[in-house]
């Protein structure tokens, strides 16, 4: 797919930032659909297919992070949160409501370019079959499926839904049984840079991964193990 056919929504109450974004994005070959309130960015969201959003924390009325929540109780489209708040308690807390990357403002678009055509790549399916370690499409565990070609996993037969990052986490640790990685292994191979030690975000995403899995199998969920002052492994039952 070429970047032309991807198409992104853009959303910020500031029209400055959203028109500044989209000239970039549409220099790159982009489609740009703009939003200036939570409101409209989830309609927009909710009835068109977007590659990825580009979503503003703060917001009057629905900020972005109950904008992500609602988008994520029906889809698993990628969300880059933008916010003009650096803190750890923000950063943890956009990715809590789902969100695959976070950038404080103020940014340089083209960094922000840069994010979005990274996070778009990992999120795609040919992305994912290139860096196939296994040389399979399936990995089968007891509870587990990852059916690697559909880019879905089936959690005692039932498919869950989960977000360009979490099921890239669940593959990355999947795809190495019994090896433990560290907080900052994880950050960067899986995030592919680095979050200057802000380590919560692997533990965020641990987090809202078991949750998902231990609706339909706990013991699925009980597979990725915390090893305590090191890290995670994916566990596999003997």
């Amino acid at each position: 797919m070429s970047q032309a056919e991807f198409r992104i929504l853009v959303v910020d109450d500031e029209e400055r930032i959203r028109r500044l974004l989209k000239l970039y994005l549409e220099k790159e070959k982009f489609m740009v659909d703009e939003a200036e309130d939570g409101e409209t960015a989830l309609q927009l969201a909710l009835s068109n297919v977007y590659d990825i959003i580009l979503l503003d924390i703060m917001m009057p009325g629905m900020d972005g992070v109950e904008v992500c929540q609602k988008i994520r109780v029906h889809k698993s489209t990628p969300i880059i949160m933008l916010t003009a708040k650096g803190e750890e308690t923000n950063r943890v807390q956009g990715f809590e409501a789902g969100a695959d990357d976070y950038v404080t403002k103020p940014f340089s678009p083209r960094e922000i370019v840069l994010r979005t055509k990274a996070v778009i790549r990992r999120s795609s399916t040919t992305a994912y079959l290139s860096q196939d370690a296994n040389g399979g499409n399936n990995i089968t565990f007891p509870h587990l499926t990852i059916e690697h070609d559909a880019h879905r996993v089936l959690v005692n037969n039932e498919e869950i839904t989960l977000t360009p990052k979490e099921y890239e986490l669940l593959h990355y640790l999947a795809t190495t049984p019994d090896k433990v990685f560290s907080r900052e292994d994880l950050l960067k191979d899986v995030w592919n840079y680095d979050y200057f030690g802000d380590l919560r975000t692997v533990d965020t995403h641990v987090k809202r991964l078991r949750e998902k899995l231990s609706k339909f199998s706990p013991e699925a969920a009980a597979m990725i193990a915390t090893v305590w002052g090191v890290g995670y492994k994916f566990e596999v039952p003997r």
